[in-house]
């Protein structure tokens, strides 16, 4: 859909950006750093995206709030109270903020919008961010689709106040797929499941008659891969979101993950058990083709492309204790990447190269982790009684994860969202238990 939309930067607000740019050179530009480890939240005020009335002012009001608690929840930003604003949401569409109202509540930012229905049925909306401290204009698009996309197009102008405020790219236009979990913990019911990244717009994609496991999402296109037992036996199935399609990409008896996408969505990385010996091994999505990589006595698997397709780092026993190891995309240079206590395993590379997330086991206890593809930099994010299932959203720079609540005999499994930094772990809702998620991609 993002192809879809007509953006366009409006004329009257390029040329007063133009203006402002030429007339105060002095002012320092507001942006959030985000290498800092504790992030004091930006102050921004997000009004009423302005509608004339009935359906216009109702999607105005809900693109706000949608936009809002993206930013929120990405702990950067601290909406303020809407009570306390001074000017009207139609003041701000017809004319300039007054800076000096905005600074008296304490915003830094301020984001002001209108909702629009064309004469085809069609919607536009209008999005403008203002530096208050500076008092000058920042950024204003404007967007046309369906009238039942509002939705997206508030993600979209979330990842695009992200982007001119941090200096990186939003990761508020995606989505997650995960194992929904139901029943007693001795016969759970697994069904794949699909939602927007805020949880909203969500569906079961499979209906739980057949096991399945580890779903994976392609990095180019719209589709997944997941694992489900047909027969008692391990079948790898791709699963295209957009048009429902699904096609077997084979049998793999001795598989106990699903294959992970190479970054140019043509080849599958995956790990089986050949002759009592488990190796990487790469699937050519087009000639089914397969080719061996590693060939070790110990256990090869948990395998994941580098961003640029040239290394894989996977998890093995071949040293005597589970840990990473990196190597090159043809299968050679192998070497060892973790050095720490206890188990290493689920190792899955940063959208940036700059860092690979992992699970740690240490006698009961689990830990999410990331450590850099050099060996150095190794930091623990969050820790619990079962954590586990890193995934990376896709600016690099928040991870999601399971984690299993002790609850007697029963599970408890939920989803969890951390910045890079470690801070600001929040619950993901979803309506049953939830465990492997898998952050796709900016939909296109």
């Amino acid at each position: 859909m993002r192809k879809t939309f007509l953006l366009r930067l409006a004329g009257w607000a390029g040329a007063l950006l133009l203006a402002v740019g030429v007339a105060a050179p002095a002012r320092a530009e507001l942006r959030i750093d985000i290498t800092k480890g504790v992030i004091e939240p930006l102050p921004i005020a997000i009004t009423s995206f302005f509608g004339a009335g009935g359906r216009e002012a109702q999607v105005g009001n809900d693109m706000s709030r949608v936009i809002s608690a993206d930013l929120e929840r990405s702990g950067l930003f601290k909406p303020v109270n809407p009570a306390a604003f001074l000017q009207t949401p139609q003041q701000l569409q017809t004319g300039e903020p007054r800076y000096a109202d905005w600074r008296a509540i304490g915003a830094q930012a301020l984001v002001a919008g209108g909702v629009q229905s064309t004469p085809d049925g069609r919607m536009k909306v209008d999005f403008r961010l203002w530096d208050v401290a500076a008092g000058q204009y920042m950024a204003g698009l404007s967007y046309t689709a369906t009238a039942d996309s509002w939705r997206r197009i508030a993600h979209i102008i979330a990842d695009a106040i992200y982007k001119r405020l941090t200096g990186e790219d939003g990761y508020f236009d995606t989505r997650i797929v995960y194992i929904s979990e139901s029943g007693p913990a001795n016969a759970r019911q697994k069904r794949l499941a699909i939602m927007d990244q805020d949880g909203e717009n969500h569906q079961f994609l499979t209906d739980g008659q057949a096991l399945v496991l580890t779903p994976r999402f392609s990095p180019t296109a719209q589709e997944i891969t997941y694992m489900s037992y047909f027969g008692k036996k391990p079948r790898v199935y791709v699963f295209n979101i957009d048009t429902g399609r699904q096609e077997v990409l084979g049998d793999f008896p001795g598989m106990t993950f699903a294959p992970r996408f190479s970054p140019d969505g043509k080849k599958v990385v995956m790990s089986m058990a050949q002759n009592g010996n488990t190796d990487i091994y790469t699937l050519d999505l087009r000639t089914r083709r397969q080719t061996q990589l590693t060939d070790s006595p110990g256990i090869d698997t948990g395998p994941s492309y580098s961003p640029d397709g040239n290394r894989i780092v996977f998890e093995s026993d071949r040293g005597g204790s589970q840990q990473l190891y990196l190597m090159n995309a043809d299968g050679s240079g192998v070497k060892r990447l973790s050095f720490g206590e206890g188990r290493y395993g689920t190792p899955v590379w940063s959208p940036r190269g700059d860092l690979i997330a992992f699970t740690r086991q240490r006698g009961s206890n689990f830990a999410i982790g990331v450590i850099r593809p050099d060996g150095t930099g190794e930091r623990i994010l969050s820790e619990g009684f079962h954590v586990e299932g890193p995934t990376w959203a896709p600016n690099g720079r928040v991870l999601m994860f399971f984690k299993d609540l002790p609850s007697g005999n029963a599970r408890n499994a939920r989803l969890y969202s951390i910045d890079v930094t470690g801070f600001n772990e929040r619950r993901v809702s979803t309506p049953l238990d939830a465990s492997d998620p898998a952050w796709s991609p900016l939909i296109p």
